[in-house]
């Protein structure tokens, strides 16, 4: 799919020298194609510090969590079409991820590595982690993502293709 990507973005630039001046430098966005969220809900939060203490059923398990302002707690239905992708981008916090139907190939913009996650694997999205997500299978790919935010910050922020891609 990265192939395909610099196909598009070749046409792109034919088409900026044929309709005007092509402005040299990064991109500023790489949108995506065939990927479309669906937001569940959106619950907003003040400040929030949970605690979940080990128990005698559960006793190696305990759970923090804590923000120090008001925050958003987002619930998202990702589908990816064949051949769709997410165009590179970030969250302003952590987004916890499973797969509910096909596959997806995830691109981390630091090091252009990637990772192919199946139905049933979870993962993270760091937060301001620049990354590509795109669909690994011939058919249409569904995610769930869990997504805690600053209060107000995008669900999305759009970034540059990395040098490595």
């Amino acid at each position: 799919m990265i192939g395909n990507r610099k196909l598009v973005a070749v046409a792109a630039a034919a088409s900026a020298l044929t309709f005007g001046a092509m402005q040299i430098g990064p991109a500023l966005a790489t949108p995506g194609s065939g990927f479309a969220p669906g937001p569940i809900v959106n619950g907003q939060f003040g400040a929030l510090h949970t605690i979940s203490h080990k128990e005698d059923r559960w006793p190696t398990w305990d759970l923090l969590f804590k923000t120090k302002a008001a925050t958003d707690l987002g619930v998202d239905v990702l589908t990816i079409q064949p051949d769709g992708f997410s165009g590179w981008h970030s969250h302003a916090g952590p987004i916890y991820v499973t797969v509910k139907s096909g596959a997806v190939n995830w691109y981390d913009g630091a090091t252009c590595a990637y990772r192919t996650y199946h139905a049933g694997d979870t993962f993270v999205e760091p937060a301001h982690n620049v990354h590509f997500v795109e669909n690994a299978v011939d058919e249409v790919t569904t995610l769930v993502a869990v997504a805690p935010r600053p209060h107000g910050a995008p669900g999305r922020l759009d970034a540059a293709e990395p040098e490595c891609a």
